[in-house]
């Protein structure tokens, strides 16, 4: 197998870069790297080198990435869906409590009162000041069932809540993982109107920037809780202010902190903690290194996000390329028209498309003649050919 060069932009977890086969070798710059693992470095106004074929992102969110341009380019992106959701389960978990208490208040009196000898004392009057609710029998509405939602309303009928889950695009694998004891919403307004806490999992993208506007929020129940721990872009932030001040929400509880949500009252900021814990960093960096070196050594994709994903397990015959191309008419026809003119068979193919673009993997019973990918890339719509593995 070739050797590799991979760039690190952010610190990425060893037990992840130690499963690196021989071969692999991680540099201190991008411009000879064949792949690159992220966590949360800006890449979005980044030049990349020409032989530059992948990014895996050590986390679920890409919007450090330029996604369209590295289509474009060739360049599979692959996230770690799933590799953090525990570490987000549990903090969402955290904000219901301290939203449903005021447990960061009485923390605050207890600070601020430490000086007083009769502390103990004073504590039986001041304590009621920070009553507040317990969450069984209490209904939370989860919007988006992915890997985190699940393990969120599961986690909440085990407390003894009434949870109500929305997701139009629920998966088979999730759907087995849900409790049977979440109900499911036709509508998001549902959601809204019966939950007494909502929490949103759903992906950053142009259809749910602002989902949660100030539309949604007049549906909720007076004094409902908010919870954010997917993307501050989701929420109308401005209105969740109005809000908080108007008393229509009780509490609104962010993992994003930015000038708008610091500065609200009744608001509960935590610095982005979702996915920071030891666990879930060493999960996200093993799910990253595992995508890219699959990718590079054999042409598989799994978990990419601008890309199909595509697996044709270990190439056993002569060679494999891997051709990314616009899924547009007449490709495949044109690809397997060129082998056929080589005299060159093909023993397995895969072919997937996504949205604009598309993969095709194909193994050949024969090695290809050095010219192969300057052909290949000279059919109009081909945006990339990689020679993968050759005997």
């Amino acid at each position: 197998m070739k050797d590799r060069k991979i760039y690190c932009l952010n610190n990425i977890a060893r037990v992840g870069t130690d499963r690196f086969r021989p071969g692999y070798e991680l540099v201190d710059a991008i411009d000879e790297a064949a792949g690159v693992l992220v966590r949360s470095a800006d890449m979005k106004e980044m030049a990349f080198p020409a032989g530059l074929r992948a990014i895996a992102r050590a986390g679920a969110g890409v919007n450090n990435i330029p996604l369209d341009r590295c289509a474009e380019e060739g360049i599979v992106v692959f996230n770690t869906p799933g590799a953090n959701a525990n570490s987000v389960k549990e903090l969402v978990f955290v904000g219901l409590l301290l939203a449903a208490r005021d447990i960061a208040g009485g923390i605050a009196w207890v600070r601020e009162n430490k000086d007083d000898p009769a502390i103990a004392k004073t504590t039986e009057k001041a304590k009621k000041a920070f009553a507040g609710h317990e969450l069984q029998g209490k209904t939370l509405g989860v919007i988006g069932l992915g890997a985190i939602g699940v393990l969120v309303a599961n986690a909440a009928v085990g407390l003894g809540m009434k949870v109500l889950g929305f997701d139009p695009y629920l998966s088979v694998n999730a759907a087995w993982k849900l409790s049977p004891a979440v109900r499911h919403a036709e509508k998001v307004d549902e959601i809204y109107t019966e939950s007494d806490f909502v929490t949103i999992h759903v992906p950053a993208t142009p259809a749910t920037k602002g989902m949660v506007s100030a539309e949604a929020i007049a549906k909720m129940k007076d004094g409902a809780v908010l919870l954010n721990f997917a993307r501050d872009a989701l929420v109308d932030e401005a209105a969740v202010a109005e809000a908080l001040a108007s008393g229509k929400l009780a509490r609104y509880v962010s993992d994003f902190p930015n000038p708008v949500s610091a500065a609200m009252d009744k608001a509960i900021v935590i610095p982005h903690l979702g996915a920071s814990t030891e666990e879930a960093e060493d999960n996200c960096a093993v799910m990253a290194v595992d995508e890219l070196q699959d990718y590079l050594d054999n042409g598989n994709i799994l978990h990419s996000v601008n890309y199909p994903d595509v697996n044709a397990g270990v190439c056993e015959t002569a060679a494999r390329v891997a051709i990314l191309h616009r899924n547009i008419p007449n490709m495949l026809s044109q690809i397997t028209a060129f082998f056929g003119s080589q005299g060159l068979n093909i023993e397995n193919m895969a072919n997937k498309s996504r949205g604009e673009y598309a993969y095709t993997l194909l193994d050949l019973s024969e090695p290809m003649p050095r010219d192969t990918v300057e052909h290949l890339k000279a059919i109009e719509g081909v945006l990339r050919v990689r020679r993968v593995t050759e005997k």
